[in-house]
């Protein structure tokens, strides 16, 4: 698949090259996979020198758990401002969390497709961190069903594990999403919120 960003990951840090190298050491674990790419190929991507490239980053895996960081980062920023900005409401909340979910997937799509496919190679402190990371993702979601659990918006009788298939849907349409296709980044938003209030069982789901 010709997975894509339509804007970049990481704006500037303040720290010189820090964001042009991680943002070239996405384009490099997208198109040829962690092991395939190499930091010579990083720092050619960033204009910049191997050597200058070390002094920001001492190893590729290291590399590749900031890349993750950020975009994690970005994801969950962007959940809890759709969600504080949302209704006091399970269902709006929920909504504005899948559709704050669906246009980061738009608009990082190449950012997702390497957090799933090449987190496998992280190890140790790198990998531990991205788990708590990922768990405050999985959280924001998990707080909202189980709201609407409590309330009776939603009246699935498997609350835990609607949550996790809702966030298991939502990470796969960085799989198969494609600019071109038939759904704007605003309808697909709008399936994927329909997709999971429908799930949950929620009579407001149409």
């Amino acid at each position: 698949m010709n997975a894509r960003s339509t804007v970049s990951l990481v704006g500037d840090t303040g720290r010189g090259n820090e964001a042009a190298i991680l943002n070239a050491a996405l384009e490099a674990f997208g198109a040829k996979g962690f092991h395939g790419a190499s930091m010579r190929d990083v720092a050619r991507g960033a204009g910049t020198s191997l050597s200058n490239l070390y002094n920001y980053f001492p190893s590729k895996s290291r590399l590749l758990a900031e890349v993750l960081r950020h975009a994690n980062d970005e994801l969950v920023t962007r959940l809890h401002v759709a969600v504080d900005e949302a209704g006091d409401d399970a269902v709006s909340r929920m909504r504005e969390a899948v559709r704050a979910y669906v246009r980061f997937v738009v608009d990082h799509q190449l950012a997702m497709v390497v957090s799933t496919n090449e987190v496998r190679y992280l190890d140790g402190e790198d990998r531990e961190r991205l788990v708590v990371d990922r768990d405050a993702t999985q959280a924001v979601f998990e707080q909202i069903v189980a709201q609407g659990a409590a309330s009776g918006e939603f009246r699935t009788p498997h609350p835990a594990d609607a949550a996790r298939t809702v966030l298991s849907g939502l990470a796969g349409v960085a799989q198969w999403y494609r600019p071109d296709g038939r759904l704007s980044r605003g309808q697909l938003a709008e399936q994927q919120a329909r997709y999971a209030l429908a799930l949950l069982e929620s009579p407001l789901a149409h």
